[in-house]
């Protein structure tokens, strides 16, 4: 079936003014000049009560989250890209059908700056079944999509508009894992760009690799890099992947063996070497029945955090400023069922754990020393999210 988008009542909305492709200078002065309050957007799946992407604002002085609005109603838009010019919002809809092909969709939303609400610009095909994850390059040109049921990954290129046009570039993954049960295919499960947006990586977890790709932030255009991947453990299945602020260190967060890889990274060469696999699970924890999703480094570049499906919590670590390698810190597990993705907010001062089956985002602030999470008391209620993304709001 045709992806169904039901919107809500945007009248009197404008598209985006000015060009979305603004500076990083640009946007740095204006998260300078910002206040005291983030914009929070909420991908979810949809049913069970959720309808598409909810919106809250979350206090800086007090950890506190506002009541949740519906922001765009749209079919399981379950991951989520801020562009640049914190402007412009797009997602991926895992659906199986986008316009009669075996596909999903990604649609481009403009942002309303005064309400936050999103109003959809248009939609194009993801190129492969499956897609889960999105980022928007620095250069605020290009949506780069992942798509897990494909094993495949794509770039759309992002209009003066914001509109996306169609297909600019597609790598199809080839081959099979360790695990034959879980790797019999290629499943790409996050895309993301380095610093000098020159090169994409796509984590495969069945692959058990780290696809590294030349990015031509001009056209748009993929091409195999040398080295072509970056390597993890048999079996472990690579899934979400971040880069330390300093561009000298990247980390994978492997799903099926509940660990963190820590790769040396040359930016010259877009190479990855493993420099340490860490388990996620405290001591005594087999990774039976266990399974973990995102991977974020606070912007001090102090910690490192990850999420643990099954037991339900976020593992600490601290990372080593001058090897990049992860040492265990602790768990936080209060109020936490099923962490998909979190976020950490721009200033690093929050962390916000989305439930999955908990159906709840649930606050916690970051120890700027120690790096621990403490629960702030705060949460509010959202039906099955799985993502969150972060606008800095300006000072009233």
């Amino acid at each position: 079936m045709k992806l169904q988008l039901a919107l809500c009542c945007l009248a009197g909305v404008a598209l985006v003014g000015t060009s979305p492709r603004e500076s990083r200078a640009e946007d740095a002065a204006k998260g300078a000049k910002a206040g005291s309050e983030q914009r929070v957007y909420v991908g979810t799946y949809t049913g069970d009560g959720s309808k598409g992407i909810y919106q809250t604002v979350l206090d800086l002085k007090t950890g506190k989250l506002s009541p949740v609005e519906l922001a765009a109603e749209v079919t399981n838009p379950s991951f989520l890209a801020v562009h640049p010019s914190q402007k412009l919002l797009y997602a991926v809809m895992e659906i199986s059908d986008f316009e009669g092909k075996k596909a999903g969709g990604v649609g481009a939303f403009s942002i309303d700056p005064t309400t936050g609400k999103l109003k959809l610009l248009n939609q194009q095909g993801s190129g492969g079944p499956g897609p889960c994850h999105i980022v928007v390059d620095h250069s605020g040109r290009f949506a780069l999509v992942a798509n897990y049921g494909g094993g495949s990954a794509g770039t759309l290129p992002i209009k003066e508009d914001g509109n996306l046009g169609p297909m600019a570039s597609f790598v199809q993954h080839k081959g099979t894992g360790a695990d034959k049960s879980r790797q019999s295919a290629p499943h790409a499960h996050s895309i993301n760009v380095d610093q000098s947006n020159k090169f994409a990586f796509v984590a495969d977890l069945g692959l058990d690799k780290v696809m590294i790709y030349k990015f031509d932030d001009k056209t748009g255009k993929l091409e195999a890099n040398q080295p072509p991947a970056g390597q993890t453990e048999p079996g472990a299945g690579p899934r979400h992947f971040a880069f330390h602020p300093s561009g000298k260190f990247a980390y994978v967060i492997n799903e099926m063996h509940c660990s963190v890889t820590a790769f040396a990274y040359d930016a010259a060469k877009g190479a990855l070497a493993p420099i340490q696999t860490v388990t996620t699970l405290p001591n005594g924890f087999d990774g039976k029945n266990y399974s973990t999703a995102e991977v974020q480094v606070h912007p001090s570049g102090k910690f490192l955090y990850g999420s643990n499906r099954g037991h339900h919590s976020i593992a600490e670590f601290s990372i080593d400023a001058e090897t990049g390698k992860l040492t265990p810190i602790g768990h936080q597990r209060e109020n936490i069922k099923t962490p998909r993705n979190f976020g950490i907010d721009p200033t690093g001062q929050y962390v916000i754990v989305a439930n999955q089956d908990g159906g709840s985002l649930v606050v916690f602030s970051v120890d700027q020393s120690t790096g621990r999470l403490k629960p702030t008391g705060h949460q509010v209620a959202v039906s099955r999210p799985v993502c969150v993304k972060f606008i800095p709001l300006a000072a009233k």
